[in-house]
């Protein structure tokens, strides 16, 4: 079993209109700005992970700056997941401070939906340390089993269009606060996993998964060797961040980086299953 826990998926309308988003949503046309920058619908995805051999994959939307577009999106999520119910395992995007976010919350819970995410807070207006604002939203996803999949960056290295300014210290701090809600912090949570290997902060993110998605842009694949030694191998999930990176490529790092077969499979779905309660 192989599941990509980290892949995006867009309405066909907005794929095929995409300079008029360019031109309306600032968050979108700074990633999708350059016609390089490949997008893809529910069809496109499920293709691509028979070309590729994958099993499942975690669809998730996008971070609008017009709340009907994360509404109409959703929706479309929820469909493609009726279509392809053993392939795809819905998140849907809600930006947490937005007046109707806790209905959307509930809509989606009731459609569904696995997850919430991915979650830019850059992108979506809001602080992981504003532990007062986001409290109501991060308690009703754990009150309805929902993971929160977020965008943390590297404090270092490379810049890059969607990188943004959440550190591994304001994931810290937010899991810290929030020790009943599931979060995934996606790219290795911006490096916040090595610091597993102090115990004090290997105990209190207890509550913390990360994922690999954009490995290959970010990190030398030794890492995958490096993650799978320490505490942490139970609570790493293999993700590439679809359609931004090719599928194969993400595919082929991992299996050329020399990992025995029990960690494999831990990494490339075992540990997303059990997270999600999928079988096996």
């Amino acid at each position: 079993m192989i599941i990509d826990f980290h892949t995006h998926i867009f309405p066909p309308e907005i794929i095929e209109n995409r300079s008029k988003y360019i031109q309306d949503q600032k968050w979108f046309s700074r990633l999708y700005g350059n016609r390089n920058a490949r997008m893809a619908s529910a069809r496109g995805l499920v293709g691509e992970m028979d070309r590729c051999g994958v099993d499942k994959a975690v669809a998730c939307g996008f971070a609008w700056d017009d709340f009907d577009l994360y509404v109409r999106t959703n929706d479309y999520i929820a469909d493609a997941v009726s279509r392809y119910p053993d392939r795809l395992i819905g998140f849907a995007n809600i930006p947490p401070l937005h007046p109707r976010a806790l209905d959307e919350l509930e809509r989606c819970a009731d459609m569904g939906f696995r997850g919430i995410g991915e979650l830019k807070p850059m992108g979506q207006g809001f602080d992981l340390d504003d532990a007062g604002g986001l409290a109501p939203f991060a308690e009703a996803a754990a009150s309805r089993g929902l993971p929160l999949l977020i965008h943390i960056s590297e404090p270092v290295g490379r810049q890059y269009a969607g990188k943004g300014y959440t550190s591994p210290g304001k994931a810290y701090r937010f899991a810290k606060r929030f020790p009943d809600l599931k979060l995934i912090y996606a790219h290795w949570g911006g490096g916040l996993i090595f610091y597993e290997l102090m115990p004090d902060v290997h105990e209190e993110l207890a509550n913390v998964y990360y994922d690999c998605s954009a490995n290959p842009y970010l990190y030398d694949s030794r890492i995958f060797t490096l993650v799978m030694e320490m505490p942490v191998r139970e609570k790493v999930l293999f993700a590439s961040d679809y359609p931004l990176l090719r599928l194969d490529d993400c595919l082929d790092e991992v299996a050329g980086a020399g990992l025995g077969d029990q960690p494999y499979q831990a990494l490339m779905g075992g540990n997303a299953a059990a997270l999600l309660g999928e079988p096996a």
